[in-house]
C-alpha cells in the first residue's frame, strides 16, 4: 500500500484550536532515556526462545505481544521528534541559494539525522503507539547556528558548540514546532508535522511501520514518504525512508538500517538516492551509507557521500570539494517539552509515565501491568466505535483519497501557528 500526501500550502495566520500551545509552558527536556548496553539476560532468553518457537518466517509480527523487557523508555512518536535534533541543519536546507545547494543541504541534514534517534547501541523497541496518542515539543535554534551559506572546505567538521538555546532570549532563536499524532491502529499509521514559521519550511510525513520474522532478526519497513515544503522557493521535496533490522536477538541485540531512498524534487529536477546497506554475513562495515544527487535532466552527479550513518560522512561535490562530518559530534539541541501535569491525557509521555516509571525500577511485572491495561483500554474503546459505528477521526491529520493513487494522511489543523489548505489542482 502507497500513500500519498496531497499538495498542499502553508500559510500564515496563528490557528484558533481550543487547544492552542503556550510555549512558555515549555521547558528544555531534562530526562535522560539511554538504554544500557546489556546483552540479554538467560531468563529473558528463555522468554525469547519459546516466543520464537511460536513465529513463522515472514510472520508479520504487528499483532504479536512482545516481552516487556525489551521495550525502550519512550514512544515510536517521540523518536520520530528525535531526527530533529539538528533542526540548525534542518533550517540551513532554504538558505541555500541555489536548488543545487538546497538539495545538497537536504542529503546531509537527511544523513545526520538518523543516529540521534537511537538511544544505546542495543536494539530495544519504542512503545507502540496507542490510537489517538500524540507527542508535542519544540526547539530554540539560535540564529547563528543557521548558516547563510554552504562550507566546503577539505578539513570541514561539526559546527562548534555554541551557548545553549535555553539560556538564550527568543529573539535571538528560530523556533521549530513539532506534532506527531498515531492516525490509525490496524494498519499502524503515524503523522508528524514540524514547522519553522519565520523560515517559511515545514515537513509532514506519514509512516506504516510493518514488522516480520526473520529467524535471528526482525524487520521493521517504513512505508510512506515525507515532503518538505520551501515556501520561500515554491519547492516540495518527497522522501522515503529505509527499513530497520533488530540483529543477533539472542545475544546482543543491535539496530541497523537498510535499503535505498530517494529523494526528489519535481520543480528544480534535482534527486538523490541514498543506500543503507546492510552488513554482509562475512566480513564488511557496519552502518555504511552512500548517497549521489544528480540533475536529472543533465545527468550530472553534483554530489557523492559515503560513509556511516552514526559515524563519519564523506561529501564531494562537483567543484573537486570536499566535506566531513562526524555525526558523533555535532552538537545536539534538545527538545523543548511541557510538563506531564500540563500534558493531555494522550500525549505520549503522560499517557506511557507509568510504564516508564517501572521500566527505570526494573520491575518488569508492573511494566507489563499498566501496559496491558492500556492496551485493554484501546481494544474497549475500539468495540465502543464498532457497536456505535463512529469512526475515528485523528485529532490533527485527516485521510484524503486521490483518484490516481492510494488513500493517505495529511495536516487539517495546526495548533503550532500554520494551517494547511487544500490546493485546488484545477
Amino acid at each position: 500500500l502507497m500513500y500519498f500526501w496531497s499538495r498542499k500550502r502553508l500559510q500564515q495566520g496563528q490557528s484558533s484550536g481550543p487547544d492552542a500551545l503556550d510555549p512558555s509552558d515549555e521547558h528544555t527536556d531534562t530526562e535522560d532515556n539511554e538504554e544500557e548496553d546489556l546483552g540479554v539476560l538467560d531468563d529473558q532468553r528463555s522468554i525469547i526462545l519459546h516466543l520464537l518457537s511460536q513465529l513463522k518466517l515472514g510472520m508479520d509480527l504487528t499483532r504479536v505481544v512482545l516481552p516487556t523487557f525489551i521495550l525502550e523508555k519512550r514512544s515510536l512518536l517521540e523518536m520520530y521528534a528525535n531526527f530533529m535534533a539538528h533542526p540548525d541543519m534542518f533550517l540551513s536546507i532554504t538558505s541555500g541559494c541555489t536548488p543545487e545547494e538546497r538539495i545538497i543541504r537536504f542529503v546531509e541534514y537527511y544523513l545526520t539525522a538518523f543516529h540521534e534517534g537511537r538511544k544505546g547501541a542495543v536494539a530495544k523497541k519504542p512503545y507502540n503507539p496507542i490510537l489517538g496518542e500524540n507527542f508535542h515539543c519544540s526547539w530554540n535554534v539560535p540564529r547563528d547556528r543557521v548558516r547563510p551559506l554552504r562550507t566546503t572546505t577539505s578539513t570541514a567538521t561539526a559546527p562548534p558548540t555554541t551557548t545553549g538555546s535555553s539560556q538564550r532570549g527568543n529573539s535571538d532563536c528560530y523556533c521549530v514546532r513539532f506534532v506527531a499524532e498515531q492516525v490509525s491502529h490496524h494498519p499502524p499509521v503515524s503523522g508528524f508535522y514540524c514547522e519553522c514559521k519565520e523560515k517559511k519550511m515545514c515537513v509532514n510525513t506519514h509512516v506504516w511501520t510493518k514488522s516480520k520474522f526473520m529467524g535471528m532478526s526482525v524487520g521493521v519497513s517504513m512505508v510512506g514518504e515525507g515532503v518538505l515544503y520551501l515556501l520561500e522557493h515554491d519547492e516540495e521535496y518527497v522522501f522515503t525512508l529505509p527499513c530497520a533490522y533488530a540483529r543477533s536477538i539472542l545475544t546482543v541485540p543491535w539496530v541497523e538500517l537498510g535499503g535505498k531512498v530517494t529523494i526528489s524534487c519535481a520543480k528544480s529536477g534535482y534527486s538523490a538516492t541514498v543506500t543503507f546497506h546492510t552488513k554482509p554475513f562475512y566480513g564488511g562495515k557496519v552502518h555504511r551509507v552512500t548517497a549521489e544527487v544528480k540533475h536529472n535532466q543533465t545527468g550530472n552527479i553534483v554530489c557523492k557521500a559515503q560513509g556511516e550513518w552514526n559515524g563519519i560522512l564523506e561529501f564531494t561535490y562537483s567543484n573537486g570539494e570536499t566535506k566531513v562530518i562526524d555525526t558523533s559530534k555535532l552538537p545536539v539541541i534538545k527538545k523543548k517539552i511541557r510538563t506531564l501535569e500540563k500534558q493531555g491525557p494522550y500525549e505520549s509521555r503522560r499517557l506511557w509515565q507509568h510504564v516508564t516509571e517501572s521500566l527505570r525500577a526494573g520491575n518488569m511485572d508492573e511494566a507489563t501491568e499498566h501496559k496491558h491495561r492500556l492496551e485493554e483500554k484501546q481494544r474497549s474503546e475500539g468495540k465502543q466505535r464498532a457497536a456505535t459505528k463512529t469512526p475515528w477521526k485523528p485529532k490533527y491529520f485527516i485521510k484524503e483519497v486521490n483518484n490516481e493513487t492510494h488513500p493517505g494522511w495529511s495536516v487539517h489543523l495546526l495548533v503550532i501557528g500554520f494551517s494547511f489548505q487544500k490546493q485546488n489542482k484545477n
